[in-house]
Parts: C-alpha cells; sequence; structure tokens
C-alpha cells in the first residue's frame, strides 16, 4: 500500500499560494519556544491522525494523551506550507486578545517531525483553536477567525481516514500505523474492543497554560 499523500485546496484563495518555508508569527514562536518552532517550520514530514478524548478505562493508543482513531496522511509538502501559512503566519486568522468561550472538541492531530523530534497541533471544531504540544507544554490559541477554514480542514481530513495499527507492530522506522504489506497484515492481531470504545466517557484535561491564550477541554 502505498503511503497516502494529497494536496488539499481549502479555497480558491489558496490555488495560486506558493510553497515556501513558512515563518510563525513572533507571539506564537514565543510561547512553544525555539526548538517546537523549528520542528513546524523546517518539517521534514507531516503526519496526519485523527484524534478523540479518551474515555474512561481506555488501553488503546494515544497521543498527546488522546486516543488515536485514525490516520489520515502523510501530508504533501506544499500542502504542509500552506496548514503552515494559514494557522500560524496569518495574524489575521487568529484573535490572540480574547478566550473563544467554547471548549474544545479534537479533531485532528499534526505531528510536525524534524529529525526524531517533533511538535503536535490539535485542531479543534466546533470551537476553532489550534493547540500546539512540545515538551510537557501546552499553546492554545483562539482561531474563531478562520472558522471557515478549519471547517474545511477537518471535513476534508475525515474523508482520508485509515484504520491505525501500532508501528511497533509493523516493524516501521516511521509513526505511520498504516499496513502497508501482506506480511505486515498478517502480524497484527484484531485490536481489542477498548481500543476503538472512545465514543464514550471523558479522561482528565491535559495542563494547558494560563493567560490569553488558553481554552478549555472538554
Amino acid at each position: 500500500m502505498k503511503l497516502l499523500k494529497f494536496i488539499l485546496c481549502f479555497n480558491c484563495a489558496l490555488l495560486s499560494f506558493q510553497a515556501q518555508a513558512q515563518t510563525i508569527l513572533p507571539n506564537i514562536s514565543h510561547d512553544i519556544g525555539a526548538a517546537a518552532t523549528k520542528n513546524i517550520e523546517k518539517a521534514e514530514r507531516l503526519f496526519c491522525y485523527h484524534i478523540a478524548n479518551k474515555p474512561q478505562n481506555y488501553n488503546g493508543y494515544t497521543i498527546d494523551n488522546f486516543a488515536i482513531t485514525g490516520f489520515c496522511g502523510i501530508l504533501d509538502p506544499h500542502l504542509k506550507d500552506m496548514l503552515v501559512e494559514q494557522l500560524f503566519s496569518t495574524n489575521s486568522n487568529i484573535n490572540f486578545g480574547n478566550i473563544n468561550n467554547c471548549t474544545i472538541e479534537p479533531r485532528i492531530m499534526l505531528r510536525f517531525v524534524r529529525g526524531i523530534d517533533s511538535t503536535d497541533v490539535l485542531l479543534s471544531n466546533p470551537c476553532p483553536s489550534a493547540t500546539i504540544f512540545y515538551a510537557g507544554k501546552v499553546s492554545t490559541y483562539n482561531m474563531k477567525p478562520a472558522t471557515e477554514l478549519l471547517e474545511t480542514i477537518t471535513t476534508a481530513f475525515n474523508n482520508t481516514q485509515t484504520s491505525f495499527v501500532s508501528p511497533a507492530l509493523l516493524n516501521q522506522l516511521l509513526p505511520i500505523g498504516v499496513v502497508q504489506t501482506s506480511e505486515q497484515r498478517a502480524a497484527v492481531s484484531a485490536p481489542e474492543q477498548a481500543k476503538r470504545n472512545w465514543s464514550t466517557g471523558s479522561s482528565a484535561s491535559p495542563q494547558k497554560n494560563g493567560g490569553w491564550n488558553s481554552l478549555n477541554f472538554k
């Protein structure tokens, strides 16, 4: 099975966008630190995962304490640059001055990988927000001005979902989690029911920063 790659057009305005390295806004770079910023700006791979809040007694696979419910691709470099540009380099898409009075509902986790280091970005919709995870630090940003953009992104990625399997079980070096050969398929046992029971229950909220860039987790 070939690795999933695709280019997504968010709206007509992005059709003419040229892929290039993007610089994260200073406010965000200051919050998350130089290492996390570098991972996003100079990512060598960008992985996409479907996530959900962990149910009680959940013992399946997680990423940043969220249940992994699927895999949505290794994103094309052009698409990676588009996402960084729209989410973290466009000041008009972020409301830095106000906390969004809603509860984060996790949908997509983007993992920006550089070498063996990585920075994770959670996209919430509804309650438009982007949350950056790095080295135990969590920074959340009010993306209400980009509500339509987040709706388009999460809807498009929902249409590319593939079942997630532990990369360790597949002897993969990269955190893909998708069966690619018949040998890998034969090596994977059926997942336990608890690993798929993410539709009910809740878990403790991850620690988050105080201040203007904080939102509540469901």
